[in-house]
């Protein structure tokens, strides 16, 4: 089982938004007390926070996906849903997050440092929030929208001060056990080390980090030995320090040449030409090793390096290492001290033109857009007036009116969203869904004062100022009911002004039930 892990393939899914609810407030005699229908919460999103106790990706790696909570559905009263719980997900300073296809997305350096990688989605609206002056009683609510879900790459870069460079058992380990706390697994074979290890150094007031880049060999770069895994891991360092062996036992091996092999590796992976080295030629404690490093020193200071002769074993020269260390330590801290930080505005994103695209395809109109899409999902397409809303919401966005200016036909298929999951119309520009309610898309005529029982009180109250005295109301409806059988609304029984009707048992006879 690994104990070490620094790169990771995550698949983080978000909570699903609530729906609303349809609801209306009843009480006694109050029989129509008005839409009260509660909002959906919102559903939790997904968040990685940057935390300093938090050393490998080890937990990402059993754990690949991860689910945040969803949001609640509103309710009735005018009660809204639950939010949904973030997820938080500690990941280790300097991890890099980044696509699928290596686009990245975030570095995220300094503890606290968080990175919304996946948000919640929306709640949908209750009928109590759609309500309006001319949509009094919507009879439909909104559905919550589904959270984000996504895969992305968690890639661990160690942040370090200094960066330990060198061959199989050159003594990386055994330095930093030397020049800090840390104990990593020291043995004479080659790739003791399978993780890289980081220590923590101090040089009077100056403490820094120190870390090695376990198995580097020739080819590293290309893959081989465990290098082309840790490389990344020195990328971040401010100062490179070549540990190179003076008491190798392998023929044919000096420290002059593993020097030339590991900066040609370095060159391979690219990025590294511009940090300071330091050259530790160890080992000199072994008879044989001090007279290596001395026959190498004058060369490799030839080239312009500093040479130090040091014994990770006994002690010997590393004090004088490690205050090299710091001083070049120093150094890039004040540089980069000195740089002018520019003060970051974070502003909307502005819509480049309009709000959505329409393109001709082979399958029909396709509409793309964050507004329809997120219109579509929102949409309860088992209710009428939910789908006329919708319609009215896209015909307001000005979709139709493209639609017929590009050469949009009635009956053309058009098509909302990714064509991975898209939704299908059948294209009828003009048209008025949910007719059945004789109103307007998304409208209820309930509480219209020109609707048609509305109009008919009216006739009767006006017709009952011209009726006779032995006339009800009632009868006065029943007139206004059958104006084309028994004459104008005008007519009196009896009055003369019609054969037919002047004999008032001869009427009831014609029609018994009345």
């Amino acid at each position: 089982m690994p104990t070490f892990v620094d790169q990771v393939t995550l698949h983080v899914t978000a909570g699903r938004g609530g729906n609303g609810v349809a609801s209306v407030h009843r009480e006694k005699f109050k029989p129509l007390g008005g839409p009260d229908g509660g909002n959906g919460g919102p559903g939790g999103s997904i968040i990685l926070r940057v935390d300093p106790d938090v050393t490998t990706l080890l937990d990402y790696h059993h754990s690949p996906k991860r689910r945040a909570e969803h949001g609640g559905h509103g309710a009735g009263g005018r009660r809204n849903g639950t939010h949904g719980a973030d997820l938080v997900l500690p990941v280790p300073d300097g991890t890099v997050v980044s696509h699928l296809d290596g686009e990245v997305i975030a570095d995220l350096v300094g503890a606290g440092t968080e990175l919304v990688i996946a948000e919640g989605g929306r709640g949908g609206l209750g009928n109590a929030a759609l309500a309006s002056a001319t949509r009094k009683a919507p009879g439909f609510a909104l559905l919550g929208e589904p959270g984000e879900e996504l895969d992305v790459v968690l890639e661990l870069k160690v942040v370090a001060d200094v960066g330990l460079v060198g061959f199989p058992s050159a003594g990386k380990s055994s330095l930093i056990a030397s020049i800090s706390r840390a104990r990593p697994k020291i043995a004479d074979y080659p790739f003791t080390t399978l993780v890289p290890n980081l220590g923590v150094v101090s040089a009077g007031d100056t403490t820094f980090t120190v870390a090695d880049v376990p198995g580097l060999i020739e080819g590293a770069a290309e893959g081989r030995g465990l290098g082309h895994d840790f490389l990344r891991h020195i990328e971040r360092c401010a100062a490179l320090v070549h540990v190179l062996d003076t008491a190798t036992l392998e023929p044919g091996r000096n420290p002059v040449d593993d020097l030339d092999v590991i900066e040609a590796e370095l060159a391979r992976y690219g990025g590294l030409e511009d940090r300071p080295r330091l050259v530790a030629l160890n080992k000199v404690d072994v008879p044989d090793g001090r007279e290596i490093s001395a026959m190498v020193r004058d060369e490799l200071r030839a080239r312009g390096l500093r040479v130090f002769e040091i014994s990770a074993a006994s002690g010997e020269g590393t004090r004088e290492l490690v205050y090299a260390m710091a001083e070049i330590v120093l150094a890039a801290r004040a540089e980069k001290a000195a740089e002018v930080v520019e003060r970051i505005v974070l502003r909307p994103k502005g819509v480049d033109g309009e709000e959505f695209t329409i393109r001709k395809t082979g399958a029909g109109w396709r509409v793309r857009g964050t507004k329809p899409e997120r219109w579509v999902r929102q949409t309860d397409f088992s209710n009428d007036e939910a789908v006329g809303f919708l319609a009215d919401r896209l015909n307001r966005l000005g979709v139709e009116a493209k639609l017929l200016e590009m050469g949009a036909e009635e009956g053309d298929a058009v098509l909302i969203g990714h064509p991975d999951n898209s939704v299908v119309f059948d294209f009828k520009p003009g048209i008025d869904a949910g007719a059945e309610n004789l109103s307007r898309r998304g409208q209820d005529e309930r509480f219209q004062e020109d609707r048609r029982a509305a109009q008919r009180r009216r006739e009767i109250q006006e017709a009952m100022a011209e009726r006779a005295e032995t006339e009800t109301r009632a009868d006065v409806a029943r007139r206004l009911d059958r104006p084309a059988e028994y004459g104008p609304l005008a007519y009196e029984i009896g009055s003369g002004d019609d054969p037919d009707l002047d004999d008032e048992e001869a009427w009831l006879e014609e029609d018994p039930g009345e």
